[in-house]
This record gives C-alpha cells, sequence and structure tokens, in this order.
C-alpha cells in the first residue's frame, strides 16, 4: 500500500505537489511510531531519569507527527495554511527530538535522530511545494 498513490487517487488532487507531501506523510507516519518507541526505549535504560527530557521531545515528535499524518493527508477543503501549520509543527519537534537523541549512542536513539532527519527534510520540501502552489494561483 503507498499514502502516495492514496492521496493521487483523491478527487481534490492538483498533481502539484502530492509526491512530496505523500512522502511527508510517509515519514511522518514511521516517525510516530519510531519517536513512540524511542521514549519507551529511553524509559527502560539505566539512565532514564537522565533522559526526560530527551523521552519528552521524543513524546512530542510523534504527537506532531501524528497530527501532520492526520492533516496532510485529508484534501478536502484546500486547508493549505494548516497543512503548513502542522508540517512546522512536525519539524520544530523533529529538530528538538534530534538535538537530544543524536547525542546518546545507544541504537534506539540513533535510529530515532536518522528518522528525524527523514521527517524534517521530507516535511520542509512537502510545506515549500505548498507554498510554492499556492503562490502560482
Amino acid at each position: 500500500m503507498s499514502i502516495k498513490e492514496m492521496l493521487k487517487e483523491h478527487p481534490l488532487d492538483s498533481g502539484d505537489h502530492g509526491d512530496k507531501l505523500g512522502e511527508a506523510v510517509k515519514h511522518a507516519m514511521y516517525g510516530a511510531a519510531i519517536m513512540n518507541a524511542c521514549a519507551d526505549a529511553c524509559l527502560a535504560e539505566a539512565d532514564a531519569e537522565d533522559r526526560a527530557e530527551c523521552i519528552r521531545r521524543c513524546l512530542d515528535a510523534s504527537d506532531a507527527c501524528t497530527a501532520f499524518t492526520r492533516i496532510a493527508s485529508r484534501r478536502v477543503g484546500g486547508h493549505v495554511r494548516t497543512i503548513k501549520a502542522a508540517g512546522a509543527a512536525a519539524i520544530i519537534a523533529c529538530e528538538e527530538c534530534h538535538a537530544l537523541c543524536k547525542q546518546h549512542e545507544d541504537a534506539h536513539c540513533q535510529r530515532c535522530a536518522r528518522m528525524c532527519e527523514e521527517v524534517i527534510r521530507d516535511a520542509k520540501a512537502a510545506v515549500q511545494g505548498l507554498v510554492d502552489s499556492e503562490a502560482a494561483s
């Protein structure tokens, strides 16, 4: 199954930014799960009490990615400003999560940091694509 194909099949798809948005939605979906799992893994670490901020940022990023996924996969109503705002929130939350996870050497934090990088890259491209298509209107 492909979220990118699902978005392209929507009757209101204009085709101008679907691939970028689809990729961002896909990585945000994966990111939400990975960031949530990373927070849980941090709780199991011997130094869990020292990771409270990392856990909080992982959970914030997971929630922001979930919100972005849900909002950006709805096309009815042309709510470009809302999609851009949700994308910006996901980018910020992932940047903050990345800043802490990249400092930890354990595999789950390193994987989470890499996932944050993918979400940040793709959400920025999608949001820019939305800005470009909006400006062309």
